[in-house]
């Protein structure tokens, strides 16, 4: 007898995930594949929507012919700030923009101008000035570029929810895609900004839907439910909210380090929106209070300074073990300390150090500083005693003991689970597909004590 499964669609900037969880959340079957992108008007990259969508049907197709298992649901999570534009027949109108393309200074100051400038804006929405990646802007954008084209528009839809309305035909926005960063939700009065009415944007928006939602899709069909998707910082966030009800931080770190604390619920204020903090929205449409740093990405560049320096493999660097007295050696050299006194960070001084590893224990504590200061943002004025670190830092000893060392009063976990955002995405509609009690295995956690120095 097939075993019933949840399939879900996992797609990133870069990796398109599938993945077919049990009844227990084991992944029991996983693919992934990778597109090449195609390019806008403006010759601009961007996501090909015609291979994606070719990939989603035929990989759901695929799935459904397994003889061992038996897909009784659906769900998506994917990266944000992506809009596909659909017409009255479902057919995109343009390509689906990338949300890295540069943003027309001029339009986005007069947006701003006419809409209360942006602070209040930025504030309001929490969503800091980003440009395209306020997905919100975006739509704006095409108003007045392309009032054709915007005219001819049935639903803007986030990329969560067009991959569902593919296989349903339904259209739905999700509170998660609508509250992180869009520009578009106004956190004080729990709805759309005054200007998406203003300029008629929330004309195009398809109606408001739980993350719980799945639809019904015809009787005789082989996936009888299917969810409307979700954002997948937000998706990543369920299954520790879903295992752990003590106040916690999640520091869930990639490219970007984002410090994610669901028990902040203080407004935004104008500090923290120029430090790049905002808010996310979890699966209860509660604003979660986050701060980002690009630490992932300074890491990546800066290992391999080191290892091109001292000829040696950047692969040394992802299993070595804390060492203290390369961090005491370090604090006791004037010559790497800034003018605050501080241990900053500088690949032009690779000289300075006795070996690559101490020059490495010397960026994870510049990091782990900067880390610091980003994650103090959210902690501030809450009850929070746990911090749980996933993604590539959490496997990274030298850099979760220097955490740990910091956060004296905060207990520091490494948590490890099987692709966190696409069990998130299965979780959210747990009830609608799985009649078993949620397992409370979900989460490996193991705890990291500070180093003395």
């Amino acid at each position: 007898m097939p075993e019933p499964v949840i399939a879900i669609f996992d797609v990133g900037k870069t990796n398109k995930k599938l993945f077919l969880f049990n009844r227990d959340y084991k992944i029991v079957y996983e693919k992934s594949a990778r597109f090449i992108e195609t390019v806008d008007e403006d010759g601009f990259a961007c996501e090909n929507v015609d291979a994606l969508k070719q990939s989603l049907l035929e990989s759901l197709n695929e799935v459904e012919r397994l003889e061992d298992f038996e897909v009784v649901a659906v769900n998506f999570s994917t990266y944000g700030a992506s809009f596909v534009y659909i017409d009255e027949k479902g057919k995109p109108l343009t390509p689906l923009y990338n949300y890295l393309k540069p943003y027309p200074p001029e339009l986005q100051k007069a947006f701003y101008k006419k809409h209360g400038g942006e602070t209040a804006v930025a504030r309001e929405t929490a969503s800091p000035v980003l440009g395209s990646l306020n997905s919100g802007m975006q739509l704006y954008r095409l108003k007045e570029e392309q009032p054709k084209v915007f005219k001819r528009i049935k639903y803007a839809l986030h990329l969560p929810q067009y991959m569902s309305y593919l296989i349903t035909g339904q259209a739905f926005t999700d509170i998660t895609s609508i509250g992180c960063h869009t520009a578009l939700w106004d956190f004080d009065q729990n709805k759309y900004h005054r200007w998406v009415n203003d300029e008629h944007i929330s004309d195009k928006l398809a109606p408001l839907a739980p993350v719980s939602k799945v639809v019904q899709t015809k009787e005789g069909t082989a996936t009888p439910m299917v969810g409307i998707g979700l954002h997948d910082s937000s998706a990543a966030l369920i299954p520790y909210m879903t295992s752990f009800h003590e106040p916690f931080m999640l520091l869930s770190t990639g490219t970007w380090c984002i410090s994610l604390n669901p028990f902040n619920h203080s407004p935004l204020t104008k500090d923290e929106l120029a430090q790049d903090c905002l808010c996310y929205m979890d699966q209860k449409g509660k604003p979660v209070k986050a701060s980002r740093l690009f630490a992932g990405h300074e890491h990546e560049v800066q290992t391999k300074a080191i290892a091109d320096h001292f000829n040696v493999s950047t692969a040394k660097f992802k299993t070595l073990p804390y060492h203290n007295e390369h961090l005491l050696r370090l604090k006791m050299d004037k010559k790497l300390t800034d003018h605050n006194g501080l241990l900053a960070f500088d690949p032009t001084r690779m000289d300075s150090y006795f070996s690559d590893e101490e020059a490495y224990h010397h960026l994870i504590y510049h990091l782990v500083q900067q880390q610091i200061k980003s994650s103090a943002l959210v902690l501030k004025d809450t009850p929070v005693k746990r911090i749980f670190v996933d993604g590539g830092f959490s496997k990274n000893a030298v850099y979760m003991t220097m955490l740990a060392s910091e956060f004296k009063d905060i207990e520091v976990f490494a948590a490890s689970m099987p692709q966190a955002t696409a069990l998130g995405a299965a979780l959210a509609i747990h009830k609608s597909w799985n009649n078993k009690a949620l397992p409370n295995n979900l989460i490996e956690l193991n705890y990291y004590s500070a180093a003395n120095n």
